[in-house]
């Protein structure tokens, strides 16, 4: 029976990911700030906290693990009297899969096989004046899980980058969520991945080229000159 660690599962893309592995038949190790409302012979939950001092040692004693998806992830509108917001963005989004990749990639590589999924998002090419920990921290996440994928890949282990858009979850934030997904259809793309194993998944298509356009538009913004006093 295969086995999957999911961090980050106790609703939206994680819990239904975790649902979807559990019925094709895997065994499965969730791990998120509080207890989960899944049982089965096949699923067992650790309660940690992935932005936490002590978490790598929550990820201790798992033995081997065929699959790693990193779901767990958080992200606020800015406010400029809350910057702590900003910079939980980069704790959990980046930081927290960091330390889960470090946790989990010394048993994949031992045993020559493995895959690591990481939920970025399509924000990571964006500057962001309305989420700028969020789209750092994604913008980190794709860079990191995209050179381990270079460098893991001749040793049998792969890493794969998912970068959605807006999936109708509590992340997604703001007034305009447009070309939004299904949560299922999330977990499609995923399964997808999961039996593929791509370096990068950008989904949806459509909007990933909304979101590079948005960028080149942005940057040119910021390079043109503040407006004279008059």
């Amino acid at each position: 029976m295969p086995r999957a660690l999911v961090v980050g599962n106790t609703d939206g893309i994680g819990l239904a990911l975790t649902r979807r592995l559990l019925a094709d038949g895997w065994s499965v190790v969730g791990v998120s700030r509080r207890p989960a409302e899944l049982t089965g012979d096949t699923y067992e939950h650790r309660v940690a906290d992935v932005a936490a001092p002590g978490y790598p040692a929550a990820l201790s004693g798992l033995g081997p693990l065929d699959l790693c998806v990193y779901c767990a992830g958080v992200g606020e509108l800015f406010d400029p009297g809350r910057l702590g917001d900003q910079s939980d963005a980069i704790r959990v989004n980046l930081i927290g899969a960091a330390l889960t990749a470090e946790a989990v990639l010394p048993g994949m590589l031992a045993a020559g096989a493995g895959h690591l999924i990481g939920l970025s998002s399509l924000a990571d090419v964006l500057i962001s004046p309305e989420a700028p920990g969020y789209a750092a921290s994604k913008a980190g996440l794709s860079s990191y899980l995209l050179g381990l994928s270079k460098a893991l890949r001749p040793h049998g282990v792969a890493v794969s980058t998912v970068r959605f858009g807006f999936v109708d979850t509590k992340m997604a934030k703001g007034a305009a969520t447009p070309m939004k997904i299904g949560v299922d259809d999330a977990v499609e793309v995923l399964m997808r991945c999961v039996r593929r194993r791509p370096a990068v998944v950008s989904y949806p298509r459509r909007m990933s080229l909304a979101a590079r356009t948005l960028r080149a538009v942005t940057r040119l913004s910021l390079l043109s000159p503040p407006p004279r006093g008059t």
